[in-house]
């Protein structure tokens, strides 16, 4: 039966249970398919597993590879290091294997003949470096032999001397002549050296660097003959005095130290230089006089004139090198630079509110100035920027104050007989004492070994306290209580091996007197008729 193009086409009917009715061949032609799709599934499964060890060996092909080409091309580095290592010298190379342990090899004398270079040289200066030296004999040896480099270029302007111009205000007195319009470096401070001379009374001992030397020398010297002959001998090593002698001293006036320049008004200080055989003497005159003491003829040295400025007290620089001074009736004060010649003014302080400005203290450190202003205020100045740093007050009025010799503390003697003691740094007072018996505080001093304290009253009386009870004591025993003064004591000091220590007073003609720290009274007697007027200043 033919079908139409739109007919469709028959199916055959379903058999029980929804199977087809094929005579029973249907299921077995069903069977026979399955197990030709298993035989492709397990082929295929084959052909994967085949595939993929190919792969993995490709890999592992691979990184094997690159792993020689890695390998390659750190041979390669290497070859290119060691070429540039053979451009290198034979020291270098030596060096490097005794720093990083490469070869067991080398050793110092290997290194040192490399460092040595060629031999067969005979350089003279070889031979006095390796003579001067200090070191071992193996640095000696390879430092005689070492060859000297010359410099990669030398500049013309090294050489060439420069000139300064003398015409210029500040360069002016040293001019000799007009024709001296330029001088060298090297004359002018050649003739720095000759007025630093001229104005310290020849070449103090601390610019003298050869006779520094010797002494450090001879010093280092003695002190080992000295610990020698301690330990060889035995018996009894506390000796006598070195500075004074056994019995009463005798003491007589010479030369006045301003023979050659009287004073023309009362003196108000007087005080050597630390380091030269120079006298400094000040006062209402307005000058400033400078003299060298030789005691023959005592000749002057300068003389500054300071116009309408009576002077109340002056001072030197723990270097020397300035002189500090105020006035009776100022606020401010000068500054003397004596290596320059020039006179500085300090104008008013910022910060410091006093009418006027007299009594002042310089650290023995050269850092500070304590300025005593009224009312009990302690101002403490900067010595390098002459600025205020601090002000304490105490209770009262302060009439003196002290530095400690280490500078680290300042001791204030106020009116009412109270010492403060302050700590410079944090500007605290640490510690307040009252001085036995004292109606009104003048003077105070703090001997140069920090050992003992003198203050002064109104009464005249001096007592003297260790500084130990000082520091713990509220109401310290002084030592010794000195009262021979029948006036009140305006100056006390100690001598610089705290051996001595002098009283004066400026209300009585020769009010002076002399103890020994060990509470010995010493004879003032000149045997001579001239009499010891009025007591201003005292210098030991």
């Amino acid at each position: 039966m033919r079908r139409g193009p739109g007919t469709p086409r028959p199916r055959p009917a379903a058999a029980a249970g929804g199977r087809r009715e094929n005579n029973g061949k249907r299921p077995a032609k069903m069977g026979k398919n399955k197990g030709k799709r298993m035989g492709k599934t397990a082929k295929t499964t084959k052909t994967v597993a085949r595939r993929s060890g190919i792969r993995v060996a490709d890999a592992a092909a691979a990184a094997e590879r690159a792993a020689a080409r890695q390998e390659a091309e750190e041979a390669a580095r290497r070859a290119h290091h060691l070429k540039e290592l053979s451009f290198t010298s034979g020291a270098e190379r030596a060096l490097e294997e005794l720093v990083f342990g490469d070869s067991l090899h080398v050793e110092e004398d290997d290194l040192l003949r490399c460092l040595a270079g060629p031999q067969g040289h005979n350089d003279p200066e070889r031979e006095t470096l390796q003579k001067d030296s200090s070191d071992s004999e193996v640095e000696n040896e390879a430092k005689g032999n070492l060859l000297t480099k010359k410099p990669a270029w030398v500049d013309e302007d090294d050489e060439a001397e420069e000139n300064v111009d003398m015409t210029h205000r500040y360069r002016k007195d040293f001019m000799k002549s007009d024709a001296e319009k330029t001088l060298t470096k090297k004359k002018l401070k050649r003739r720095l050296e000759e007025q630093f001379q001229r104005a310290m009374g020849g070449v103090p001992a601390w610019a003298n660097l050869e006779n520094r030397k010797k002494s450090k020398k001879t010093a280092s010297d003695s002190e080992s003959d000295e610990d020698d002959d301690l330990l060889r001998r035995t018996g009894n090593f506390v000796t006598n005095s070195e500075s004074l002698p056994r019995g009463i001293l005798k003491m007589g006036i010479c030369l006045p130290a301003n023979q050659e320049r009287f004073a023309n008004g009362r003196l108000a200080t007087v005080q050597f230089h630390p380091s030269a055989q120079v006298v400094m003497t000040a006062g209402h005159d307005r000058s400033v006089s400078l003299f060298q003491v030789d005691g023959i003829k005592n000749p002057k040295i300068q003389s500054i004139y300071l116009e309408s400025f009576p002077i109340y007290k002056a001072c030197f620089s723990v270097d020397g090198e300035y002189v500090i001074a105020t006035g009776t009736h100022h606020r401010m004060f000068f500054v003397y630079d004596m290596m320059s010649g020039n006179i500085i003014p300090i104008q008013k302080v910022r910060g410091v509110e006093e009418r006027f400005l007299r009594s002042f203290e310089l650290s023995p450190d050269g850092s500070f100035m304590l300025v005593t202003g009224t009312s009990g205020y302690l101002h403490l100045l900067s010595m390098k920027t002459k600025e205020l740093i601090s002000t304490m007050k105490v209770n009262g009025r302060c009439t003196a104050s002290a530095f400690t010799p280490d500078s680290s503390k300042v001791y204030s003697y106020s009116k009412e007989g109270e010492v403060f003691i302050w700590d410079v740094r944090s500007r605290k007072c640490l510690h307040k004492f009252e001085d036995e018996g004292s109606l009104e505080g003048k003077c105070i001093a703090l001997s140069k070994n920090n050992q003992y304290v003198a203050c002064g009253s109104a009464s005249g009386v001096v007592n003297l306290y260790t500084t130990d009870a000082c520091l713990k004591e509220r109401r310290p025993k002084p030592v010794k209580a000195i009262m021979n003064l029948v006036t009140s004591a305006t100056c006390v000091t100690f001598n610089p091996t705290t051996e001595i220590l002098a009283v004066a007073s400026r209300e009585a003609d020769e009010a002076v007197k002399l103890a020994e720290t060990l509470f010995r009274f010493l004879k003032e007697g000149t045997g001579e008729d001239e009499p010891v007027t009025e007591v201003k200043a005292l210098e030991l």
